[in-house]
C-alpha cells in the first residue's frame, strides 16, 4: 500500500506542473492576441481624437473668452455691490453712533440736573438746619424763663392754698354752727341733691335721644320708602267684568245665538259666562266675575266666527280646545314672570299660580301686576337694609298665590298660600312671609314686615284700586260712625282718603293709659266690621298721640 503511494504521488505531480505550464502557454497567446488588437484600436482612437481636438480647440479658446468676460462684468456688479453694502454699513454705524451720543448728552444732562437739584436741596437744608438751630437756642432761653416764671406761680398757688384750706376750715365749722349738720350728714344731702339733679337731666337727655332716633328712624324709613316707589313703575290696569268683541257684521250674531236660541245657551254652558247680544253694533258683550272663564269664552268666540262653524258640538270642542291652550299660555306666563324677576327654582304649581294671577284681579288692580310691583319694593327695601333682596323679592311675588287657588277650599288667601309654599318646599322666611302679610300669624323675619309694607304700599297708590264714589263715601262715612261710637270721643276726622281716622278724646273721660287701649279697640272693631283695601291707620290725640293699625 505504502509502495503504491510512493509511485503515484510523483505521477500527480508532474501531470499538474505539466497543466500549469499549458495553460499558461494558451493563455499567454491569448493575451498577446488581445493586446495585438487593443493597440490597434488605441491607434484608431488616438487618430480620431487628434482630428477632434484641433476643432475643440478653437472652440475652447473661445468658450474660455467668454467665461473671462462674464467673470469680469460679474466681478464689477460685485464690486458695486460690495461698495453698496459697505455704504449702507456705514451709515447704519453712523446713525446709530449719533443715537448713542445723543443719549449720552441727554443721561449728562440729566445727571447734571439731578446733581444740581441735590445741591439746591442741600443748601436749602444746611438753611434750615441753621434756622432750626437758631430757633432751639431761642426756644431754651423762653423754656429757661418760663420754667423760672413757674417755679414763682407754684410757690405762690401753695401759699394760696395754704391760705384756702385755712378759709375752708374757718367756713366748714362756722356752716356747722349754722345748720346743726356733721360733714357726713351735709355731704349725704348734697349727694341726694345731685344725684336727683343728675337723674333729671339723664330722664330729659333720654327724651331728647329717643325724639331723635325715632325722628332719624322715620326719616330713614321714608327715604327707603320713597327710593322703593321711585325706582319701581309699574302699571295698574283696571279690571272689568265685561269684555267687548268686535264682529264684522250684525247678521253674524243671528248664527251666535242659533235656533231657538240653542247655539248661545251651549255657549253659555260651555264657558260659565254671560253672552249679551243686543242692539250695539258690531259688537257683543261677555259677561262674567271670573277674567280667566271671560277670556276662554273671548277667544272661543273668535274662533267660531273666524270658523263659520257654529253649533253646539263644534262650540264644546273649540272651547275645550281654547281651555287646554289658555292652561298652557298660564305656565308660559308664570316662566316670563319668573325670567323677567331673576327668580330661579320655583316649583311648577307655583308657576301655574302665578300665571292665574294675571286673570285675578282685586279691588280694580291686576293681581300679577301687584305682586310684581311688591317683589320689585320688597326686594329694593332689602337691599336698602342689607337684607337678601332675592329672597324678599320672591316672597313679594308670591305673597298673593293664594287669591289664585280654587275657591272651593276655605279660608284665608294668606293663609292658602303659605300652604301652597310650604307643600312646594320653599325656604320658611318666604312661607311665614306669605302667610303673615295680612297678620294671619306671627312676622318670623324682617323680610314679613317688608312684605307687608310693599303690599300696603301697591294697594295704597294713587289709581291703583278702583272703588265707586257711592262705596267710597259709605266707606268713609261708616269709619267715622265706627270711631265715635267709643265713650270719651269727641270728634273723628277720616283722611287720606280713607286710610287714616284722626281720634279726638275728651281729656276728662281718657287719660293716658287707655289712650292706647282705645286705640286698639277702635282698631279692632274696625277690622272686624269693614272690608276695605290696605290698611287703616288709627290715630287717637289727646295731648300725645298713639298709634295702631287695622289690617
Amino acid at each position: 500500500m505504502d509502495l503504491e503511494l510512493y509511485i503515484l504521488l510523483p505521477v500527480l505531480v508532474a501531470l499538474c506542473l505539466i497543466t500549469f505550464f499549458l495553460g499558461w502557454y494558451l493563455n499567454s497567446k491569448a493575451n498577446k492576441t488581445k493586446i495585438d488588437g487593443a493597440e490597434n484600436v488605441a491607434r484608431k482612437i488616438l487618430s480620431d481624437a487628434e482630428l477632434k481636438s484641433s476643432e475643440s480647440v478653437s472652440l475652447a479658446e473661445k468658450r474660455a473668452r467668454e467665461i473671462l468676460h462674464d467673470a469680469e462684468k460679474a466681478s464689477q456688479n460685485l464690486k458695486k455691490e460690495k461698495l453698496l453694502e459697505v455704504k449702507d454699513e456705514f451709515y447704519k454705524r453712523k446713525i446709530k453712533f449719533d443715537e448713542d451720543t445723543r443719549e449720552r448728552e441727554k443721561a449728562i444732562i440729566e445727571e447734571e440736573k439731578r446733581i444740581k437739584t441735590e445741591r439746591d436741596f442741600i443748601d436749602r437744608t444746611k438753611s434750615e438746619l441753621k434756622n432750626l438751630e437758631e430757633n432751639y437756642l431761642r426756644s431754651e432761653k423762653e423754656f429757661t424763663l418760663k420754667t423760672e416764671e413757674a417755679r414763682i406761680k407754684a410757690e405762690n398757688a401753695e401759699k394760696i392754698i395754704a391760705q384756702y384750706t385755712e378759709v375752708l376750715e374757718e367756713q366748714k365749722s362756722k356752716l356747722h354752727r349754722i345748720s346743726g349738720l356733721s360733714e357726713e350728714e351735709a355731704k349725704k344731702v348734697l349727694f341726694e341733691n345731685l344725684l336727683n339733679e343728675t337723674k333729671l337731666e339723664a330722664a330729659q337727655k333720654i327724651q331728647e335721644v329717643r325724639e331723635e332716633a325715632k325722628q332719624e328712624c322715620n326719616r330713614i324709613s321714608k327715604n327707603i320708602v320713597i327710593q322703593a316707589i321711585q325706582r319701581t313703575a309699574s302699571d295698574h290696569s283696571v279690571e272689568t267684568t265685561v269684555s267687548v268683541l268686535q264682529i264684522n257684521s250684525d247678521e253674524l250674531k243671528g248664527r251666535i245665538i242659533g235656533k231657538e236660541g240653542r247655539n248661545i245657551r251651549a255657549f253659555e254652558a260651555a264657558t260659565g259666562v254671560d253672552i249679551i247680544v243686543d242692539d250695539t253694533p258690531e259688537a257683543i258683550i261677555i259677561s262674567g266675575f271670573d277674567p280667566f272663564r271671560r277670556e276662554i269664552a273671548r277667544v272661543a268666540m273668535e274662533r267660531l266666527i273666524a270658523d263659520g262653524r257654529i253649533h253646539p258640538a263644534r262650540i264644546e270642542e273649540v272651547v275645550e280646545k281654547v281651555q287646554k291652550e289658555l292652561i298652557e299660555e298660564l305656565i308660559r306666563v308664570g316662566e316670563a314672570t319668573l325670567i323677567d324677576m331673576g327668580i330661579q327654582g320655583v316649583h311648577r304649581d307655583i308657576i301655574t299660580l302665578i300665571g292665574r294671577m294675571k286673570y285675578r284681579s282685586s279691588y280694580g288692580q291686576n293681581v300679577l301686576n301687584h305682586s310684581i310691583e311688591v317683589g320689585h319694593l320688597a326686594g329694593i327695601m332689602a337691599a336698602e337694609l342689607g337684607l337678601d333682596a332675592q329672597m324678599a323679592k320672591r316672597a313679594g311675588l308670591l305673597h298673593d298665590m293664594g287669591k289664585t287657588i280654587d275657591r272651593s277650599i276655605e279660608g284665608p288667601h294668606a293663609i292658602l298660600g303659605y300652604e301652597v309654599a310650604k307643600r312646594c318646599k320653599e325656604h320658611p322666611i318666604i312661607c311665614n312671609a306669605i302667610g303673615a302679610h295680612h297678620d294671619e300669624m306671627p312676622m318670623e323675619h324682617p323680610i314679613s314686615i317688608l312684605v307687608q309694607a310693599a303690599d300696603s304700599i301697591s294697594g295704597a297708590r294713587p289709581g291703583a284700586r278702583r272703588e265707586s264714589v257711592e262705596a267710597y263715601s259709605k266707606r268713609l262715612e261708616k269709619l267715622e260712625t265706627i270711631a265715635t261710637s267709643f265713650e270719651g270721643v269727641a270728634k273723628t276726622y277720616a283722611i287720606q282718603a280713607g286710610r287714616e281716622v284722626r281720634v279726638i278724646v275728651e281729656q276728662d273721660k281718657v287719660n293716658d293709659l287707655s289712650q292706647d287701649q282705645l286705640a286698639a279697640d277702635i282698631a279692632h272693631k274696625i277690622q272686624e266690621e269693614m272690608e276695605y283695601p290696605g290698611q287703616i291707620k288709627v290715630n287717637v290725640i289727646r295731648e300725645r298721640r298713639s298709634i295702631a293699625y287695622a289690617k
